[in-house]
């Protein structure tokens, strides 16, 4: 893939580094099921690039279930995710051009997700030290769909918006990726 009209190449983790989606969706089933809720793998992934406080309350909204301490829930899906990440498996593609433009043009992470999982999923899988940034859930007050953390990801690495590719796999991200005048690419269209 040529990409050298651009400064700068961004990435989302989840289901665009990592082949993580099956093993969040399992995670997330489980843990929310224990407290009277479900969550269909299709509203899962709907709701890709969401940070997971606000999948929580989202859920728990929509199926009226009162949660005394939603921060728990999380925890357990968290933990659940994380004792499992030995299964977890890189997205080729986009680990080998992440591995090829490394060193030549900066690159980023900027994720919905939370720190610690995303950078243990890039620690892992060896390549954490790739990447001249790491934004996620915690570095911005506003999430995909709002162009905030893929915004801040280019702040950090010092080059303008409109120079920046993003790789993608979720709605939330691409309309986010659009808002902040950012070419994309969508993963999920990569055989």
């Amino acid at each position: 893939m040529d990409v050298s009209q651009y400064d700068a190449l961004i990435f989302d983790c989840d289901g665009t580094l990592t082949l993580s989606m099956p093993l969040h969706y399992i995670a997330w089933r489980d843990s929310v099921a224990k407290h009277g809720i479900t969550f269909s793998e299709e509203q899962f992934y709907a709701l890709a690039g969401m940070p997971s406080d606000k999948v929580i309350l989202t859920l728990a909204t929509e199926q009226q279930v009162e949660l005394s301490d939603y921060q728990s829930v999380l925890e357990q899906k968290e933990n659940s995710f994380l004792e499992n990440i030995e299964k977890l498996e890189p997205f080729p593609f986009t680990v080998d051009l992440a591995k090829k433009h490394h060193g030549s043009m900066p690159l980023a992470v900027a994720s919905g997700g939370d720190f610690q999982v995303v950078s243990a999923q890039l620690d892992h899988l060896g390549i954490i030290g790739l990447f001249d940034a790491i934004v996620t859930a915690e570095h911005t007050e506003k999430h995909k769909p709002h162009p905030d953390v893929f915004l801040e990801a280019a702040e950090q690495l010092k080059v303008i918006p409109e120079k920046c590719l993003v790789f993608e796999d979720g709605d939330l991200g691409i309309e986010a990726a659009r808002r902040a005048k950012m070419d994309f690419v969508d993963v999920r269209l990569i055989d």
